[in-house]
């Protein structure tokens, strides 16, 4: 089937390095294809895309913001993690400036919600280089990278981003200065936040693999947790704008979790793979 297919069911050992790479260009255009029909859809409905969704975290009704505050105080902490409402007016300086924007945002938003085809796309192009032995480790590959990128994503979205923008738009340098950001400032600062998180968030699914193919150990990983820590504070301050501690302590929380989730991953994996090699030389 070498239509639309390309040369994806051919085996493994019978593809020349050309046939891979017209396998590889398949897969890549399929991927482009389901982006581009996606965000075609959503430009058609950009303006309602834009106002409830991308807009959501500088809205003063944002769901985040009211639940921030039950949570206070259901916490017994007052008004502590409610956050001041906030107003911003943003502006386009270009007369292409809002068309450009609306691309963007169509782009992005396919590129995130066509994220799990993308995966398995690669997924279909990776697989049948794998042995039978290394596959029985790979069930639901797609779903776990999926599930932790879509959870930190919508952390991106739902948390950090509102703590964020709130900071950002409540700092003031001088009475003299209203701040007036610009669409493409905001969309960069969203689109970092939320893609940032999404991928940040794949640390288990990373320790998984690289376990899985002998890159690392459990130990290299308690080993390192140190270094790891530095590192995931650079990423938090990557990631969140803001130079403010809290934003980035938000970041720094649930990622040091998910690397002490990945090192029991990592344990789990390696405990399997010494049992295989134990077997094979009994």
């Amino acid at each position: 089937m070498a239509g639309i297919f390309g040369r994806s069911g051919t085996s493994a050992d019978e593809m020349s390095f050309i046939d891979h790479l017209e396998a590889l260009r398949w897969h890549i255009l399929r991927s482009v294809i389901v982006i581009m029909v996606l965000a075609i859809v959503i430009f058609i409905n950009i303006r309602w895309v834009f106002e409830n969704i991308i807009a959501g975290p500088i809205n003063p009704n944002f769901v985040t913001y009211d639940a921030l505050c039950r949570f206070s105080e259901w916490a017994h902490l007052g008004k502590a993690l409610c956050l001041p409402p906030i107003k911003v007016d943003m502006q386009t300086t270009t007369f292409g400036g809002q068309f450009i924007s609306s691309i963007t945002i169509s782009l992005v938003c396919g590129f995130i919600v066509s994220f799990p085809y993308i995966f398995w796309e690669i997924w279909q192009f990776v697989k049948p280089a794998l042995k039978p032995s290394e596959l029985k480790g790979t069930r639901f590959a797609i779903f776990w990278v999926s599930f932790f990128f879509f959870l930190g994503a919508a952390f991106g979205y739902f948390l950090l981003g509102p703590f964020t923008f709130n900071f950002l738009s409540n700092f003031q340098l001088g009475f003299m200065i209203e701040t007036k950001p610009t669409i493409n400032d905001y969309l960069d600062n969203l689109i970092n936040i939320v893609v940032g998180c999404g991928i940040a968030f794949e640390l288990p699914v990373i320790a998984y693999i690289l376990t899985r193919i002998g890159l690392i150990t459990p130990q290299t990983l308690k080993q390192s947790r140190r270094f790891a820590i530095v590192v995931i504070l650079i990423v938090a301050a990557v990631i969140t704008p803001s130079p403010d501690w809290m934003s980035q302590m938000l970041v720094f929380i649930p990622l040091f979790c998910l690397y002490q989730l990945g090192i029991w991953v990592s344990t789990k994996v390696y405990k399997e793979e010494q049992k295989k090699e134990a077997e094979e030389w009994s």
